[in-house]
């Protein structure tokens, strides 16, 4: 069966395009809530997956062992965009585990934040690997690989110790046996798993269920203190999180895949764009915020223009939409 129309692009008075997908609402006992097409849909957790990666500093003793407070717990969970104060904040976590930049295997790519961008271009520099997105990610495994004493040349891996500590972490919180988790290689060279939709969801909504002082618990509230490290200015994520303060940690991942979870209720939430577009993301996530009753007047003024962007023209007038197309 095709997947069911999510988000549908117009031109004019007619529909032009079609953006199909699936969306899963889970409760933190397991529990199906709602759902827009198949929870089991398989889907790849890129970095859906950082929060649960993070997870292992917290319950192996790694983050007390080096002074990892809420602000490098956030870090580690975020795809980061390269604003300076990220870059600042990762070179710190490095010098604690003592490791500088060059320990970094995730690749280099400019900033996503366009003025950090424009800014190293204009100074003559290039960017490194502490602009990746997931260099927070890279971060935390070099910190497992110190705090464990294992091989850091080669901490990518598949087979290597961390790598097998960080698929159990993320097994128990999607409550997947390791062995039901297909492993593949994400875009900055680390493991990354494939899944049912609904799994992803549970994680988030244990992880919005986790009690406080505990492992997950603390991750939850360094996250939700800390948004601006979850993404960067001007990204959903971020503008989700500064809008709905201390109720919701929202996370994209890539290829069309999204996740959230909200603390009243302790919903998860994770979607999936079939065709990995990534313009089909931001209705299909204020829609279901709107469906599921999170958004009060002020933050849906705050999520507008998220909401159902315009279509320009090259001469920037408006001749369509994006909009959102199911109902839960």
């Amino acid at each position: 069966m095709d997947a069911p129309v999510l988000v549908e692009v117009t031109r004019g008075p007619a529909v032009e395009s079609r953006h199909r997908g699936q969306i899963v609402v889970m409760d933190a006992r397991g529990g199906l809530v709602k759902q827009v097409g198949d929870p089991e849909a398989p889907v790849c957790m890129r970095s859906l997956a950082k929060p649960f990666q993070a997870l292992a500093l917290l319950t192996t003793g790694t983050a007390d062992a080096y002074g990892f407070g809420p602000e490098e717990m956030a870090l580690f969970s975020g795809s980061l965009s390269g604003q300076d104060f990220q870059v600042e904040l990762v070179t710190r976590a490095l010098e604690k585990i003592g490791l500088t930049p060059d320990a970094l295997q995730c690749g280099v790519h400019p900033p996503l934040h366009r003025p950090s961008a424009q800014a190293l271009t204009k100074a003559g520099a290039k960017p490194t690997p502490l602009h990746n997105t997931c260099a927070g990610k890279h971060t935390a495994m070099l910190a497992l690989c110190v705090h464990h004493k294992w091989p850091l040349d080669n901490y990518l891996a598949v087979d290597h110790p961390v790598q097998h500590l960080i698929l159990g972490t993320v097994g128990r919180m999607v409550g997947l046996p390791r062995e039901e988790i297909k492993v593949a290689i994400d875009g900055c060279g680390a493991p990354v798993f494939f899944m049912p939709l609904k799994n992803i969801a549970l994680g988030y909504a244990r992880l919005a269920g986790s009690q406080p002082g505990s492992p997950a618990g603390k991750l939850m509230a360094a996250i939700l203190a800390h948004p601006r490290l979850i993404a960067g200015d001007g990204r959903l994520d971020t503008d989700i999180m500064q809008a709905l303060p201390e109720k919701i940690f929202a996370k994209a991942g890539s290829e069309g895949g999204y996740a959230f979870c909200l603390k009243d209720g302790a919903l998860g939430v994770a979607l999936k764009i079939e065709d990995g577009g990534f313009r089909a993301v931001n209705p299909a996530v204020v829609a279901s915020l709107e469906q599921l009753g999170a958004l009060t007047p002020g933050t849906r003024e705050a999520l507008k223009a998220y909401a159902q962007p315009p279509i320009l023209n090259h001469r920037k007038e408006e001749v369509g939409r994006i909009r959102p197309a199911f109902k839960f």
